[in-house]
């Protein structure tokens, strides 16, 4: 990569050897928070940050703290803090890999889980940044092993899920021992009431600087979701895991009850799955993850407490068994795909009731999660059944052999069809209740007939309408039939696999009114007087609204009801 063309960082007051690590990292462009964070905090101003996970907010502290840091000066300078353990190795690691030529330059790592007499040792080689959980910290300024008197450089990464977590009265303690003025770097996912409190308490004079939304989601994830009834849940995952060749996956849950449930439901299935969740000891977690890093196990069921921070570059799809019910847990959750300029996939698998939540998900994101359909059971029995075949004529064992041949003379000829004997081995090996398949409301239909909440109240035509449809979307005219103006609302018909991007595309207001597009339920057939004059009604505007029409674009005429 070229100096001149060089990301951009080499635009702002970087130091050559920093600049160096970020090339060797081939950083191609700085991401938005980036831009915003670093030239402020190369002023030494305190800061106020909206970062999620996956915005590159690491860089945007790390790169300014290693150019603040004197490697001769042997006493702790910089201090960053975080909620769990997982994400102080992240950051610690981040910071290392554009800091590995200033040899002088020491960091130490704090967390509940480890010896406390390793970090001890590592305190005494006078490191000059600390990157602690804030109950580990606590134990060493306790014990006097830490001292943070000197500290120029303090930064808060997630507070949020500090706060959340019930870490204020240690903060509130470990800050009470930064006595030397210092600049401070607060970072959350969101900017709550709590934060701007905590805020407003350490901070002096802070710039608050804000992501924009579609910063939030990462764009190379395939975002989609699956309609299904709770008990089907862990049957769709298992079906989407044997048609596909998924090497590593993770499975989000809501809450730590469901995470044991989930693991308990595919470990009975045959899959290579463990848990990850709060209640699980330090040591017990780091086996779980290092096992899954390595390959030893296909599927990590987790909470989302447990897997913040979790830097992990290879995972194939993430799961979400429950739809979450905040935005940004989701933006976290698919984040741990699609990483390192990889392509990613999240599912996500909806009850009807949790539908709407999607929906919230969506406008936030500013991203369309497209619907799915479940692999049926016939296509996900052939693969196994091939995959039991290929086992079969891949084993090169010669163990009882002999008994085998024996067994098989001393059966009677009219069991010793070969068909037979394969169908039966096969059918025991599937071990399967072939009849317990997952109930799917067939459509037969490729349209969908949608509702919205305009109509003649609002002057609203049917050209008009179509329109508006085609102005926000990808619908052509040729998408749009059977419009129907009435009073307060309206319906139409487009192609069903275009629901999703309508329903998104009208999360934004229209001159401050709020539009509501939702599929329609089904029509009844039976028919009434009032029906048939409400029909002769629409037929009149249909033919009002052509012949007044004022565009020179031509619509090909509407079908009325059918």
């Amino acid at each position: 990569m070229k100096r001149g063309k060089m990301n951009k960082f080499n635009l702002l007051n970087i130091e050559n050897d920093i600049l160096q690590a970020l090339e060797k990292k081939q950083y191609e462009e700085m991401t938005e928070i980036q831009e915003k964070v670093i030239p402020i905090a190369l002023e030494e101003k305190d800061i106020i940050a909206q970062a999620p996970t996956g915005t590159g907010k690491t860089m945007a502290f790390a790169i300014p703290m290693i150019q603040a840091i004197i490697p001769a000066d042997k006493y702790v300078q910089a201090l960053i803090l975080s909620p769990t353990r997982e994400l102080a190795v992240q950051i610690t690691t981040e910071i290392k890999s554009i800091a590995y030529s200033r040899k002088e330059l020491h960091i130490v790592t704090l967390y509940g889980g480890e010896y406390i007499e390793k970090q001890i040792t590592g305190l005494g080689k006078k490191p000059q940044i600390i990157v602690a959980t804030p109950g580990r910290l606590l134990d060493h300024i306790r014990r006097k092993t830490v001292d943070l008197s000197r500290v120029q450089m303090l930064v808060l990464d997630e507070a949020d899920e500090m706060l959340n977590m019930g870490f204020k009265e240690e903060l509130d303690d470990i800050l009470s021992h930064i006595v030397h003025p210092h600049q401070t770097m607060l970072f959350s996912a969101t900017i709550s009431p709590e934060i701007e409190k905590l805020a407003k308490t350490y901070l002096i004079k802070p710039v608050t600087i804000r992501a924009s939304a579609n910063q939030l989601s990462v764009p190379n994830i395939t975002q989609e979701y699956i309609e299904i009834e709770e008990k089907d849940k862990i049957e769709v995952i298992s079906r989407l895991l044997d048609v596909s060749d998924y090497q590593l996956c993770m499975v989000f849950c809501n809450t730590k009850k469901m995470v044991d449930e989930v693991t308990s439901g595919l470990s009975q299935r045959g899959y290579s799955v463990e848990a990850l969740h709060g209640d699980m000891k330090q040591m017990q977690r780091d086996r779980v993850m290092n096992r899954f890093r390595l390959g030893q196990i296909q599927l990590l069921v987790a909470s989302d407490v447990a897997a913040r921070g979790l830097d992990i570059d290879d995972v194939d799809v993430v799961f979400n068994y429950d739809v979450p019910t905040d935005e940004e847990y989701y933006v976290h959750r698919i984040g741990r795909t699609g990483r390192a300029k990889k392509t990613g996939l999240a599912i996500t698998l909806a009850t009807k009731r949790e539908k709407f939540h999607l929906r919230n998900i969506m406008a936030f994101t500013k991203t369309v999660i497209t619907k799915r359909d479940i692999p049926s059971l016939e296509e996900v029995m052939k693969i196994r059944i091939q995959r039991i075949i290929g086992k079969a004529i891949e084993s090169k064992s010669k163990k009882y052999e002999n008994v085998i041949r024996e067994l098989l003379l001393t059966l009677p000829k009219e069991n010793l069809e070969a068909e037979k004997l394969i169908y039966g081995l096969i059918m025991m090996q599937l071990n399967e209740n072939l009849e317990n398949d997952i109930q799917i409301k067939k459509n037969n239909t490729k349209t969908t007939r949608c509702f919205i909440n305009i109509g003649k109240k609002d002057d609203l035509k049917s050209f008009q309408l179509a329109e508006l449809l085609i102005k926000r979307t990808t619908l052509t005219n040729k998408d749009i039939d059977n419009i129907e103006i009435l009073d307060s609302f309206s319906f139409f018909e487009i192609p069903k696999d275009k629901l999703d991007e309508v329903i998104f595309a009208f999360y934004r207001p229209i001159n401050g009114r709020k539009i509501n597009i939702e599929e329609a339920k089904e029509r009844k057939k039976t028919s009434n007087y009032p029906e048939k004059k409400e029909r002769s009604r629409k037929t009149n505007s249909y033919n009002k609204a052509g012949e007044n029409a004022p565009h020179k674009r031509s619509y090909r005429s509407r079908k009325t009801s059918k």
